[in-house]
């Protein structure tokens, strides 16, 4: 009797569909993951939307992706609804859909984890800092800085404050430039390795024309940071400025390979190359320059 439960239990299974199992796979189709989905399925759907969307077969990794981050958000699963986003970043990065998709589940899992956030730590640094980045974000600077330098008396060696707080000096009208520097000073020694702070420290000595300062600082960030692309045309175009125009080539060089369309790089670069010699090189970045301005006109209001 037991050996006849036994392989009645088996064909119930198999006469059943989505309980098969094939050389240890499900038997559900992707097609039928989908239509699971359809009909609000989602927690048995899933694990074979995740395998779907790895397919070769882009249509069809296309609509699993979409699909499951819909079911992923419907559980209330952060970690899955990414691993979706992250699909159809990663293979449909020009999608409008793709990115319709990513950004309105982005924003909705940036704000639950903020609800989240506030609900289990409350009275956290982080859960300030949060708050302190929406005044800024409302234009109450002065707010935002207070708060920010009631957590930094609290834990001076938190990082980020000091450049958010030199941020907003710079931002006041006129600057506070000064109070903006000792700032970030500050921030370089609770955060050394901060390229935006090293970056800052560049821009403000470039506009009082102090160019051994600007080049020190712009040359920091780019060291700290090889994709900071700002840095590189900042620290070129100080470097020209110095007239140290054979070291200006290096940074300008690697500016042009990065943002081969801004025709500020072009320029500048032809500029050293001139200057050092190289008149054929100056020439072709010239008519690079050219070529993008004619193409990209800039145009005034009316």
């Amino acid at each position: 009797m037991k050996k006849f439960a036994a392989i009645t239990t088996v064909l119930i299974a198999l006469s059943i569909p989505g309980l098969t199992e094939t050389k240890g796979r499900s038997a559900v189709s992707p097609q039928q993951a989908l239509d699971m989905a359809d009909h609000g399925r989602c927690a048995e759907a899933l694990p074979i939307l995740k395998r779907s969307a790895q397919s070769a077969d882009k249509q069809m990794s296309y609509r699993a992706a979409l699909t499951g981050a819909r079911c992923a958000m419907t559980l209330q699963s952060r970690s899955e609804a990414l691993e979706f986003l992250a699909i159809l970043a990663r293979k449909f990065p020009d999608d409008p859909e793709a990115d319709y998709i990513s950004a309105r589940y982005l924003s909705q899992l940036a704000s639950e984890t903020a609800d989240h956030l506030a609900a289990t730590a409350p009275n956290s640094a982080q859960v300030r800092k949060l708050n302190a980045e929406a005044l800024e974000s409302q234009g109450k600077g002065d707010e935002a800085i207070a708060e920010y330098r009631k957590l930094l008396a609290e834990d001076p060696k938190l990082p980020e404050l000091h450049f958010r707080v030199a941020r907003l000096l710079l931002e006041k009208n006129p600057p506070q430039t000064e109070e903006a520097k000792q700032e970030l000073n500050q921030e370089l020694k609770v955060a050394p390795n901060n390229s935006a702070a090293e970056f800052a420290l560049g821009e403000i000595a470039r506009r009082d024309a102090d160019w051994p300062t600007a080049i020190k600082h712009f040359k920091r960030a780019t060291e700290l940071d090889a994709g900071f692309v700002e840095a590189f045309l900042a620290l070129g175009m100080s470097l020209n400025a110095a007239n140290r125009f054979r070291d200006a080539i290096p940074p300008l060089e690697r500016y042009t390979k990065m943002q081969p369309e801004d025709p500020a790089g072009h320029y500048q670069l032809a500029t050293a190359y001139s200057r050092t010699g190289n008149k054929t090189a100056a020439e072709r970045e010239l008519a690079e320059q050219r070529r993008l301005v004619e193409a990209h006109p800039v145009r005034r209001p009316e």
